[in-house]
């Protein structure tokens, strides 16, 4: 099985930012935290949002592994609609002492580029920080897409640490489909 190489960044920050400067984004919003989160509606938000940048690990997971995990009371699934529709989520884990980690954030593709990312990212923020915390941290990867990590950075998070590390192709084992197309991986056909 194909090895693929990745980079793994982790960004953090110390205190409540200001709000990103953003034009406020077009159509009817609503951001709703999706209480006891259905193990079948995260997996459509976590595959909608996550398969173009190669989220895997939790597709591995069982239906029981991810509904214990969505029931832990310091797991918040924020999901963003527009027109009603979901556009994207985040998830939070509040289980370190005073500090919360942005577990995964992103956009439906069709939604990208509509000046989203910085409205989400800023209210995961708000979220974080609307409870005692010293500490709020995120990471995010080789794969993810191009201007995640600049928006990170613009919105207060500061690089601490990265790492080297390397998976199976999870096209070859069919965790994610084979016909998957990613900017920075080569066609299945040609491994």
């Amino acid at each position: 099985m194909a090895r693929i190489a990745d980079t793994v960044t982790y960004l953090e920050m110390f205190e409540r930012p200001p709000p990103m400067p953003a034009p406020p984004p077009h159509g009817k919003l609503a951001l709703m935290r999706a209480e006891q989160c259905t193990v079948s509606f995260y997996r459509y938000l976590y595959e909608a949002v996550g398969e173009p940048w190669l989220w895997f690990e939790r597709r591995q997971w069982s239906d029981e592994a991810l509904a214990t995990a969505l029931a832990k009371p310091t797991i918040e699934v924020f999901v963003l609609y527009v027109g009603g529709v979901p556009a994207g989520y985040f998830e939070l884990d509040a289980a370190g002492a005073r500090e919360t980690e942005l577990c995964y954030f992103g956009l439906m593709p069709e939604f990208i580029g509509r000046r989203l990312g910085p409205f989400l990212l800023n209210a995961a923020i708000e979220q974080a920080w609307s409870r005692p915390l010293e500490r709020f941290w995120v990471h995010t990867c080789t794969f993810d897409h191009k201007r995640a990590l600049p928006l990170y950075q613009r919105a207060g998070f500061v690089v601490f640490a990265r790492r080297l590390v390397s998976f199976d192709d999870p096209r070859e084992s069919g965790i994610l489909p084979r016909s998957l197309d990613h900017p920075l991986l080569p066609p299945l056909s040609d491994l």
